[in-house]
């Protein structure tokens, strides 16, 4: 395991307990709990301007730092208010991009085409997996502007990790939880809470999501994530195949046959191969990476010539960024340009790179409270 992946999981697992490194940290989330008190009544005071856009705002993000699952949960919802008649965008900053200097500025609108190292991974992940608009911008406000000039007919905005950005105006908020809970209960950096919970949020929160892999016990939590409210639980599985550049799917049980290197680079990388052992998968090899890492020269040469003998596993976030993988030249001048490879005979070890999609299946209860939010708060029922 790379150093700095070794020390973020050390630091994750530290966030699970009180404990001499996390008390050495607490003084300091003192410091930033008054920060961020004095910030949230700038916004509630009226000091801060707040952008209210002409169609719902529904925002989705984590009330933990290290990954909760907070995409899944995005993509659920864009989804079920497609089932349901809407025409839903997606907003987004991208965390992670590295655009050309100033670029970040100005909302960038996400296609199939277009360069993670411009977009971000996440936002692009949503909208393969989802098909709607979705736009990127520093602003999360100027985001939604543009969305909704360039697609006057969207009905609703979907804010892809927005629980903190208090200049768009929310008409819902959910908060997402993993199956780590509240942790020590301590904000950051002393714990893994990025505002005080429940008392203290910028955000009415209206829905909570613990998103739990599947058979996690949940009865040992460290402290109920919210008294007298239900917490809705979204249960998470990798799913029983893998699919290739080509968009070839295969059994995970057929593959498993062979000589596997499974690489993640997400908050908690540890849970992908954890999920892929527990579908029967035989790892002789792993790689944790940072998240939301830029793929270089380096990775996917390394990578062209692991292909040659082994399958390779990716969790769905890392496949935008190395699907299709070309093995990069040295002279090349943009090695984060993601240029499209055509799969012929000779180039078949670009089939041995494969993505494991995961699946969040969220209860019922969720999205009938959601359709009654929104119905409620703009005078109009869901279709």
């Amino acid at each position: 395991m790379p150093q700095h992946a070794h020390w973020s999981a050390r630091v994750r697992k530290a966030w699970l307990h009180r404990n001499w490194l996390t008390c050495l940290l607490w003084p300091i989330s003192q410091i930033y709990a008054v920060a961020m008190a004095i910030r949230n009544h700038a916004y509630r005071a009226g000091w801060a301007p707040v952008h209210r856009a002409r169609v719902p705002v529904i925002v989705v993000g984590n009330i933990v730092a290290g990954g909760a699952g907070k995409t899944p949960v995005v993509i659920g919802v864009v989804q079920h208010l497609l089932n349901t008649g809407h025409k839903p965008g997606v907003v987004s900053r991208g965390y992670g991009r590295q655009p050309d200097t100033g670029a970040d500025e100005l909302p960038l609108a996400v296609h199939a085409r277009s360069r993670t190292a411009d977009t971000g991974d996440e936002p692009k992940l949503i909208h393969q997996a989802t098909g709607v608009p979705v736009v990127v911008a520093s602003q999360r406000w100027q985001a939604v502007e543009h969305l909704l000039a360039t697609h006057p007919d969207t009905t609703v905005i979907v804010c892809d990790d927005g629980l903190q950005h208090l200049a768009l105006h929310a008409d819902v908020s959910i908060a997402v939880f993993d199956e780590r809970g509240l942790g020590n209960g301590w904000l950051l950096p002393a714990g893994m809470l990025r505002e005080p919970w429940p008392k203290g949020t910028g955000r009415h929160i209206d829905l909570v999501v613990q998103a739990v892999p599947a058979g996690h016990q949940r009865s040992n939590r460290v402290s109920p994530i919210r008294d007298g409210e239900r917490v809705h639980v979204g249960t998470k599985k990798l799913a029983a195949y893998a699919r290739n550049a080509a968009g070839v799917r295969v059994g995970l049980h057929a593959l498993a046959t062979k000589p596997t290197l499974a690489i993640a680079g997400i908050a908690k990388p540890e849970l992908f191969f954890d999920m892929l052992r527990k579908q029967g998968v035989d790892l002789d090899e792993t790689w944790s990476l940072p998240d939301h890492f830029s793929p270089d020269n380096e990775l996917r040469s390394k990578l062209a010539n692991i292909l040659l003998r082994k399958s390779v596993f990716l969790t769905e976030k890392d496949a935008v960024k190395l699907f299709p993988l070309e093995p990069a030249s040295s002279g090349d001048s943009d090695a984060r340009c993601e240029r499209p490879a055509v799969a012929t005979e000779d180039q078949g070890w670009q089939h041995q790179l494969w993505a494991v999609p995961l699946e969040l299946d969220i209860e019922p209860a969720f999205f009938q409270q959601l359709d009654a939010r929104l119905s409620s708060r703009h005078g109009q029922k869901t279709a």
